[in-house]
């Protein structure tokens, strides 16, 4: 949803960059692998410590990656089922391990947003999965709020402004992300179900 708005004004930032980067020589799937674990470490390493807003900041830097693989792979003409396959899954990994230092640090505080965290967790693979699933079979699954890009948008936003104080704001954001995802996934099971 989001990414469909967003697409033409990021894609005039993210298409010279992707240029200059296959100009010297950076592979799409370079991009993708260095991209995710830069994003994996700095999540993993910096908000479990509680520091949520320089972890963000580590992690935003790290993540426009995910922008730029896909770009290179298409302005290269280097798409492969390889690279798509390769993506897909490394995105599950970052999608684990953003949630998942969010939740070790909860669970460090005895948080009971935990639990909260948990089922957003959840609820995104549900989400990736039944997605996964309905497009093996040629079925049309798509659509809902809780898309990727709008999952990591929330998650960021959330902790961020937590990791400068703005109060309840976590708690909101967990929230959002939990109830968004599930009923994600509920609409494209529903969605599946009226092409059967």
């Amino acid at each position: 949803m989001l990414s469909a708005i967003l697409r033409k004004p990021v894609s005039r930032v993210v298409d010279p960059v992707a240029v200059f980067l296959l100009r010297i020589g950076v592979t799409p799937n370079a991009m993708t692998f260095f991209g995710s674990l830069g994003t994996c470490v700095m999540a993993l390493w910096l908000w479990p410590q509680g520091e949520y807003f320089w972890g963000t900041m580590g992690v935003i830097a790290f993540i426009f990656s995910d922008l730029l693989d896909g770009t290179m792979a298409r302005i290269s003409k280097k798409s492969s089922q390889w690279g798509a396959f390769f993506d897909s899954t490394i995105d599950r990994v970052v999608d684990v391990a953003l949630i998942g230092a969010l939740l070790l640090s909860l669970l460090k505080t005895d948080d009971r947003l935990a639990v909260v965290a948990f089922t957003a967790l959840i609820g995104g693979f549900l989400v990736s999965y039944v997605k996964a699933r309905a497009q093996a079979l040629s079925l049309e699954c798509d659509g809902g709020f809780a898309e990727r890009a709008e999952r990591v948008i929330i998650l960021l936003t959330a902790v961020g402004f937590a990791g400068i104080g703005v109060p309840y704001i976590l708690a909101v954001g967990i929230w959002i992300l939990a109830v968004s995802s599930l009923a994600t996934f509920v609409f494209r099971v529903h969605q599946v179900w009226k092409q059967r």
